[in-house]
């Protein structure tokens, strides 16, 4: 049962038998990949613990403060949890996550039984073309590019690589979400693999928390299709696969990096007949 953090601090400090249980530093590198949380946290709030001495999976009840002033209680996994679908700064405070979507009221007769509420069926998208699985094609249905930076990827990629450029999605066997599609963010057809260009974003909400499971869930959807995946991981955010890469940033020397990844998946011989 989650327990106030001066409690847990001073339980930790009888249990090992020192003044710092974890001292100053210990978890900076687990709490990097949230800035946004990093910003929330304050030591003069939570006794004066800083959140690098706090274990990521700790039960413990610390109080958090977002940029509007609101102040509440979670504990860290329901923090690192929070961000779902929502791609809003409010979605890591409870209060200004309801008040950007307030709940819908209904009016009803006195005395009258709530309607049952039900979830209509989801519906595939019909625009993804019958293909084999496994087959790349132009999506009317893919997203243009999230940034400059995926843009520059994509050019040193191509700049490297003599493969067919264009394709924006992957035949799937089993829907992804509404389609039997999905859209890495750069295919290299000919090497059948796909390339990912992840960060945290400009408010901390990408590739965390709840959304890091929708990445492994394309991760596995590409990989049954016969293809591979390689993520750029930007930042401190941790690799999900065997062959993701983390850089700080990319630069002109990262996509070296990732030719050698490649040769890592399919073999230099491959790979290298498509050097330019």
């Amino acid at each position: 049962m989650p327990e106030r953090v001066e409690l847990w601090w001073a339980r930790r400090q009888f249990s090992k038998g020192v003044d710092v249980p974890y001292p100053v530093g210990t978890y900076r590198s687990e709490w990097a990949a949230y800035p946004a949380l990093i910003r929330q946290y304050h030591p003069d709030l939570n006794a004066g613990i800083t959140l690098t001495q706090v274990p990521p999976a700790a039960d413990v009840l610390l109080l958090w403060q977002c940029e509007a002033g609101h102040t509440f209680v979670a504990t860290p996994s329901e923090q690192r949890e929070r961000p779902g679908r929502e791609r809003r700064r409010s979605a890591w405070c409870p209060e200004c996550a309801a008040a950007a979507k307030p709940p819908r009221i209904s009016i009803r007769a006195p005395g009258a039984e709530p309607a049952p509420r039900r979830r209509p069926p989801r519906s595939l998208c019909t625009k993804t073309p019958d293909l084999p699985v496994g087959e790349p094609f132009v999506s009317a249905c893919a997203p243009k590019p999230a940034s400059a930076v995926e843009a520059r990827m994509r050019a040193d990629v191509f700049a490297k690589l003599a493969v067919t450029p264009g394709f924006t999605a992957i035949r799937t066997a089993r829907p992804f979400f509404d389609h039997l599609e999905v859209w890495p963010d750069i295919l290299l057809a000919e090497l059948r693999i796909a390339l990912e260009y992840d960060s945290v974003g400009k408010h901390g909400l990408e590739h965390v928390g709840k959304r890091e499971e929708v990445d492994r869930r394309k991760d596995r959807a590409v990989r049954a299709a016969g293809w591979e995946v390689v993520r750029v991981r930007i930042g401190k955010l941790e690799p999900l696969g065997p062959h993701d890469l983390v850089m700080s940033s990319w630069t002109t020397r990262s996509s070296e990096r990732l030719i050698d990844a490649l040769r890592g998946i399919r073999g230099p011989l491959l790979v290298d007949a498509y050097l330019r």
